[in-house]
C-alpha cells in the first residue's frame, strides 16, 4: 500500500513523495528529488514540472477524480518504495548516527519514555531518503489517530517542562517565508501556535503530521466552478489532521471544505467561525464542497479563524 508521506523511485533516478492515496492503477505524487553526477538535487514545484515536461512527460498526470494536476506512476515503474516506519526503526538502532539522526533518536526516546508507542511513529522527508543535512528539519508521521493527539499534547507538556522548546520568532519567520501562504505572518503565527505539532528539539525544528492507514482513494469525481470566498462555522472537525484536512460547515449548501495544504491542516476547532478562498467544486451528486489549496502552492486561498472559542 502507497500512503502520503510515502517516497517512491524510479529506474532514471527520481524520487517522488506521495502526495494522496493510490487512484485506480495510479500512484499520486509529486517529483522531489532529481539524481544527478554530484549527487540528489530536490527541487521546486515549478522545476519540478518543467523537468518532466522537458524529460519525462509521461509522469505528468491530471487527476479526473480530484480535477488537479500532479504527478503519477504505475507500481511497475517503481523500483523502490521508501516507507516511513521502516524508516524510523532503522534509524533508531543506528550505532553511529548524525547529528539531525541523533536529534530523531532523542525526540523519539522522550516520546517513548512517555508511553507512545514508536511502532506507530515514522519519519519522511530527507531523513526518510537519507538525503538530510545537517540542517535539515525533522518530519514525524503518526499513523493513529489517538496517538496523533496524544503525541500532540505531549509536545505542549514536554514545551512546559522545557525539554522540548517552542519555535523562535526568526523559526516562524522562516517556516513562514517557505510556506508562502495568504495569511499575514502574525496570523500564520497565532494559528500555528495552538496546533502543538511544530517545536524545537536542540535548535532543530519538527513537525508531526497524522496519516490515515484505512482510508480508501477518493472516487468521487469533482468538477471546479471557481473562486469562492466564504464566512461559516466550522461544526466538525475531527478529520483537521488528515489528509486531506476535513471539515464540515454549518451552511445551507456547501457540506465541508477540505485543504490539501499543509499549511491548513487542523487550522479550526469546531464551532470557530471561518473565512475561506478556495475553490467551490461539485461532485456527480450534486454536492458541494470547497478546496483550499487547489493547487500546490494555494496562491490566494486560505483558512482564517475569525472568531475563535473563548
Amino acid at each position: 500500500m502507497y500512503l502520503p508521506k510515502d517516497f517512491i523511485e524510479t529506474a532514471e533516478g527520481l524520487i517522488f513523495a506521495v502526495v494522496d492515496y493510490a487512484e485506480q492503477d495510479k500512484v499520486l505524487c509529486f517529483l522531489r528529488y532529481i539524481k544527478q553526477n554530484a549527487g540528489w538535487k530536490k527541487l521546486a514545484t515549478e522545476s519540478a514540472n518543467a523537468y518532466l515536461q522537458q524529460h519525462y512527460p509521461g509522469y505528468l498526470y491530471h487527476s479526473n477524480i480530484l480535477d488537479a494536476d500532479l504527478h503519477a506512476l504505475n507500481p511497475h515503474q517503481i523500483v523502490q518504495h521508501h516507507q516511513p516506519q521502516q524508516r524510523l526503526q532503522q534509524l533508531l538502532h543506528l550505532s553511529h548516527p548524525d547529528s539531525i539522526q541523533a536529534d530523531l533518536i532523542r525526540l523519539c526516546q522522550l516520546f517513548q519514555n512517555q508511553g507512545i508507542a514508536l511502532s506507530v511513529l515514522g519519519v519522511t522527508g530527507s531523513l526518510l531518503v537519507g538525503l538530510q543535512t545537517a540542517s535539515s528539519d525533522i518530519d514525524l508521521v503518526c499513523y493513529e489517530r489517538a496517538v496523533f493527539q496524544q503525541c500532540r499534547e505531549l509536545i505542549q507538556a514536554l514545551m512546559a517542562k522545557a525539554l522540548l522548546q517552542p519555535l523562535s520568532e526568526p523559526d516562524w519567520l522562516e517556516a513562514y517565508q517557505r510556506r508562502a501562504c495568504a495569511l499575514s505572518l502574525d496570523e500564520y503565527i497565532w494559528h500555528e501556535q495552538r496546533k502543538f505539532n511544530k517545536a524545537m528539539i536542540n535548535g532543530r525544528k519538527f513537525d508531526l503530521s497524522f496519516v490515515a492507514t484505512s482510508a480508501q482513494a477518493q472516487q468521487t469525481v469533482y468538477q471546479k466552478h471557481g473562486k469562492i470566498q466564504l464566512v461559516c462555522q466550522v461544526s466538525d472537525a475531527a478529520k483537521a489532521y488528515d489528509y486531506p484536512a476535513e471539515f464540515s460547515l454549518s451552511h445551507p449548501s456547501i457540506r465541508t471544505f477540505v485543504s490539501f495544504t499543509a499549511t491548513y491542516t487542523g487550522q479550526a476547532l469546531a464551532g470557530e467561525t471561518v473565512e475561506l478562498a478556495g475553490m467551490l467544486e461539485e461532485n456527480r451528486e450534486g454536492e458541494l464542497r470547497i478546496v483550499v489549496g487547489s493547487s500546490r502552492e494555494a496562491d490566494g486561498e486560505y483558512i482564517k479563524v475569525i472568531q475563535a472559542h473563548a
